[in-house]
């Protein structure tokens, strides 16, 4: 695995800047929540992985011509990437919210089938000590984690997340 020191502050500061936006070397997608966590990774230090479309976690522009991993814009793809470590192997599944750092990350499984739709990357805390995050698709800035107020929340929606080391 590839050693390195992740930047949390960096992730963050990335992810501030671009939450309304979008950073011009990277395709802006419908549903970018992926697309946007994968750039906040990528500029807290977190070195890409390259390989097959189904492989890895990259994306790449050549003369022009946008090339991703499916881990680096799709939510569920994303999930099973960190889940077995990260580009790392020290990106970690956590049990609550509460152990979360700036630069981690949260997955939303809206229907609790198990089928991830969406991510988010933390960015703040509230007054109690709870992640805010920032999100794209619905661009948000130090939303409160658990997404309550989105459309897409059900009763059913499942929370994983992931602390990297």
């Amino acid at each position: 695995m590839t050693s390195m020191v992740y930047n949390r502050q960096r992730a963050v500061a990335y992810a501030n800047r671009y939450w309304n936006g979008h950073h011009p070397a990277y395709l802006l997608f419908d549903d970018d929540c992926t697309n946007f966590v994968s750039q906040c990774l990528y500029a807290g230090g977190m070195p890409m992985v390259f390989g097959s479309r189904n492989q890895g976690w990259w994306y790449r522009r050549d003369h022009g011509n946008h090339q991703w991993s499916f881990s680096w814009a799709v939510a569920h793809s994303l999930y099973q990437f960190l889940k077995k470590g990260g580009s790392t192997g020290r990106c970690r599944m956590v049990g609550s919210a509460g152990e979360l750092l700036l630069g981690d990350v949260i997955c939303y499984d809206w229907e609790g089938d198990g089928r991830f739709n969406h991510n988010t990357i933390v960015t703040a805390f509230d007054a109690d000590g709870q992640p805010l995050v920032n999100a794209h698709t619905q661009n948000s800035l130090h939303r409160r984690w658990e997404y309550r107020d989105s459309p897409a929340w059900t009763p059913q929606t499942r929370y994983v997340f992931f602390h990297i080391e």
